[in-house]
């Protein structure tokens, strides 16, 4: 097994920050991640999992081992009355994957398209878009613990998915539909994931963007395919992309209030924007509030925040010579703009991406 020393991280984060792994490994199959965990040298040593890089913000060169994702394969391994049961590699790419899905005649994750990062990632974010979030496809998923080189299998309910969050998200013991689990922070690396993709397909809509794609088009009753081409071209229209200017996409979680929460808001601003949910809570859009607070297009020496999406944060830099936003700068304006928002409206944001 192969480790490299001082390799560049900027390649492999999607803010495009400049950093640096002491260590790195690439793992391209199970057999690799024994392997290292059998060397006397870098079994025991810490590591850090890294997948496509898309949720992360680096402040600093990273200390641990750093585990690059880089399992491949996509397969149909199984087919019930109901469902498509499709398996995906850790290292495969998101969007690719959902991509290949439909080319398949598999629909069912069309509204999760063009969401940056990798397959082994989602499910530790719990991703989500337009309705539809990794948990409402989610089957299984088969991980390898770090410390004990053992493989093991979880369903959704060990998984415990919540908003933008999982098992993968916590150390220590996290509860769990089924009594308490360990939480699996640092102590597991995904190798494949599982979705169950139904024969019998029904569009998720009811979200403006789409609703608008819907009158303009004059299409009633859409396609999968069409509602993958409607989300590819509202968020190529709303998001930066990655290659072109650094981002990790949706800074903030959108965050949850309850119905009498949401009516002092709209008392006070009555143009938030604001979902029920099916639990009697009410969902703001957070990039609303940043707006509103007037960040839109402000930036912290070359931490930005983007013009057309205040929800995103961008580095403005090129960053190729050093001189692109640092993760300090990044953070420094997060932490600018959740203070302006819970002093205007005493609502606390809380960041999506993990800070290393």
């Amino acid at each position: 097994m192969l480790v490299e020393k001082n390799v560049p991280l900027q390649a492999y984060n999607t803010f495009r920050i400049v950093a640096k792994a002491h260590a790195l490994a690439r793992i391209a199959s199970e057999a690799d991640l024994q392997a290292l965990l059998a060397d006397p040298t870098w079994g025991p040593a810490p590591k850090f999992v890294l997948g496509g890089g898309s949720n992360i913000v680096l402040t600093g060169d990273v200390k641990p081992l750093v585990l690059k994702v880089e399992v491949p394969g996509r397969r149909l391994v199984a087919e019930t009355d109901k469902h498509y049961v499709v398996e995906a590699g850790a290292g495969e790419a998101w969007h690719d994957f959902v991509t290949w899905t439909l080319d398949q005649g598999y629909p069912g994750l069309e509204n999760m398209a063009l969401i940056p990062g990798t397959v082994g990632a989602a499910p530790v974010q719990n991703v989500g878009a337009y309705g539809v979030e990794l948990q409402d496809r989610f089957e299984s998923l088969d991980a390898i613990d770090l410390q004990t080189g053992q493989v093991f299998t979880l369903n959704a309910a060990q998984c415990a998915f919540g908003y933008r969050d999982s098992v993968f998200k916590h150390g220590g013991p996290l509860p769990t539909a089924g009594g308490q689990s360990l939480g699996l922070k640092d102590r597991a690396l995904i190798l494949r994931v599982r979705f169950a993709l139904p024969k019998v397909w029904k569009p998720v809509l009811g979200y403006a963007d789409l609703e608008r794609k819907m009158a303009d088009s004059g299409i009633q009753q859409p396609t999968a395919r069409q509602i993958y081409n409607w989300v590819c071209e509202v968020r190529r229209a709303k998001l930066p992309d990655p290659a072109v200017i650094g981002n990790a996409g949706s800074f903030f979680k959108n965050p949850t209030v309850s119905v009498e929460q949401c009516a002092d808001i709209i008392a006070r601003d009555p143009k938030v924007v604001h979902y029920r949910m099916d639990d009697g809570s009410v969902k703001l859009a957070a990039g609303w509030l940043i707006d509103s607070c007037g960040w839109k297009g402000k930036s912290v020496g070359q931490a930005g925040v983007y013009e057309r999406q205040a929800l995103v944060l961008v580095n403005r830099g090129a960053g190729v010579d050093g001189n692109g936003a640092t993760g300090g700068e990044v953070m420094t304006l997060a932490k600018a703009i959740q203070t302006s928002v819970y002093e205007r409206f005493g609502i606390r944001l809380e960041p999506e991406p993990v800070v290393v």
